[in-house]
């Protein structure tokens, strides 16, 4: 199966891409986060996506549209600032993957607990019938410390925060408490 696969960043693309692959499917990464913040976490994120694609030779298609104002409209306007960026980036993740002929589009956002993860797995599907490709929906989070152990391996850029201002702050205040 040719399956795109949206990408937060390199570490959480290892496992899946390693697992995908091994599984037989062809896979090709697809680079979308306007909601990354700032400016430099997002080019630190690409780099070293940049990075493990060179080492790995991995084909990866970088969606460069850093539109944080849109991304920051919806988020603020929404009931729920995470199942809008889920939708936003999987909707353009399965636009692409329909235009450019791959059989089924998934993210690497999958791997990780601390995503809302039946959140993420409903919107997905619900754009692919929208969209009409199939997610390609497998729970990655089994291989979340794998993972991190390749990313060490391999010494990428691994951040602190999901990506957004909402969870910088988070961070932050978890920590001063």
């Amino acid at each position: 199966m040719r399956i795109l696969v949206h990408i937060c960043c390199a570490p959480c693309f290892t496992y899946p891409h390693e697992r995908l692959i091994g599984e037989g499917h062809d896979v090709t990464g697809f680079f979308f986060n306007p909601n990354i913040h700032p400016y430099s976490e997002y080019k630190k994120r690409m780099e070293s996506l940049e990075k493990y694609a060179e080492l790995k030779g991995t084909r990866i298609i970088y969606k460069n549209d850093y539109d944080i104002e849109s991304y920051l409209r919806g988020a603020l306007g929404s009931s729920d600032r995470c199942e809008f960026c889920y939708n936003m980036r999987l909707k353009e993740t399965a636009i692409a993957a329909k235009s450019l002929g791959f059989d089924a589009f998934t993210t690497t956002l999958l791997i990780s607990p601390y995503q809302k993860h039946e959140v993420l797995a409903s919107a997905g599907k619900k754009i692919a019938g929208e969209y009409g490709i199939v997610f390609y929906y497998e729970d990655f989070r089994i291989g979340y410390g794998k993972s991190r152990e390749m990313a060490r391996a391999l010494d990428l850029y691994m951040q602190k925060y999901c990506g957004c201002i909402f969870s910088e702050k988070e961070r932050y205040l978890k920590k001063g408490k």
